[in-house]
């Protein structure tokens, strides 16, 4: 790695040449940023670099760097074309929470889903209804850590031509907001969200999901024992009625459609648990869209810096899963 190029060290940004011995580096563990320490540094002259361009940002290197793709290691010079492992260097350093799974959580998975805002770096709810943004406040809470509280707000109202009193839940987390986004396939958005399977973990945790879910989009049929959900979201009511061993014939006269949510769907057994991570992950594979050769100007070289890192060999070097050639 030449001298200026931007290490990811936990302290914040610093120059390859800066890296000492018991520095403190950023990798990646499969698809999780886990930190490793130097235990060594090696600086080496040479003429012929590489500079690589991805998606995101170009480096100069040792054209023997190596980069981690799907395939497993390739050598900077070689890169050209692949997909390498990448990771957003701006969130290294944001605070990662510890998130619960249980009934708690399917609660809140389900109001937002329902009527929550996932925004860039937070998660909010305005409702009209005092007790249910209580509720999703202290389930928010319970499954996260975070401290959330109630603020009294105003809603306009197109059908009343108003503004209508209500209740703002909000707060400001940028691995929440990254985590919610991969429950629902990516995007947040209501009519785009998918199924979050998530919140099949578990029994208690599909439990709350369904509450937040209804108490969001639904209400309860006072003919028979049973709730409704009411969503535009076609595909996303598909996916969930199987679950509760439900019927689901999305409307033909477009807008909203109806699925039917009996109180004794847990009778019919229906429900499978199913396995799926409940932190986000943190890596992603990027394209690499050219390699070109960079050779030294003039009669200095390069000064080619190398670290031996304990636990974890890797590194990141603008994001970029990297490793010291064998």
């Amino acid at each position: 790695m030449t001298s200026k190029m931007l290490v990811s060290a936990v302290d914040g940004w610093a120059q390859a040449k800066n890296v000492a011995a018991d520095s403190v580096l950023w990798t990646l563990d499969g698809d999780r940023t886990v930190q490793t320490t130097v235990e060594g540094v090696t600086a080496v002259k040479g003429r012929d670099g590489v500079e690589v361009v991805t998606e995101h940002s170009t480096f100069v290197a040792s054209p023997d760097l190596l980069l981690a793709t799907p395939n497993g290691w390739t050598h900077a010079a070689d890169a050209a074309g692949m997909t390498v492992a990448w990771t957003h260097a701006r969130k290294l350093c944001r605070e990662r929470l510890m998130i619960w799974p249980g009934y708690e959580f399917g609660y809140f998975v389900g109001a937002t889903c329902a009527d929550g805002t996932v925004g860039k770096n937070y998660v909010s709810l305005v409702v009209n209804e005092e007790a249910f943004a209580t509720r999703y406040a202290a389930a928010l809470t319970a499954c996260t850590g975070l401290s959330a509280r109630l603020e009294a707000v105003s809603r306009p109202s197109g059908y009343l031509k108003r503004d209508l009193p209500g209740f703002r839940v909000r707060v400001v987390s940028s691995y929440l907001a990254d985590a919610l986004r991969h429950y629902v396939g990516g995007d947040a958005h209501h009519m785009r969200q998918c199924f979050p399977r998530v919140v099949l973990r578990d029994i208690d945790t599909f439990r709350g999901f369904l509450d937040g879910y209804v108490e969001g989009d639904g209400c309860r049929i006072k003919r028979w024992p049973a709730r409704m959900i009411v969503s535009a979201n076609v595909p996303f009511l598909a996916d969930l009625a199987p679950v509760i061993g439900a019927r689901f014939t999305p409307s033909n006269r477009g807008g909203a459609s109806q699925l039917v949510v009996s109180d004794r769907w847990e009778s019919r057994g229906t429900f499978t648990p199913e396995h799926h991570p409940i932190d986000p992950p943190e890596s992603s594979w990027i394209q690499v869209h050219e390699v070109r050769s960079r050779p030294a100007l003039g009669a200095k070289p390069f000064t080619f810096y190398s670290y031996r890192l304990a636990p974890y060999p890797t590194f990141l070097v603008n994001g970029h899963l990297v490793r010291e050639p064998w």
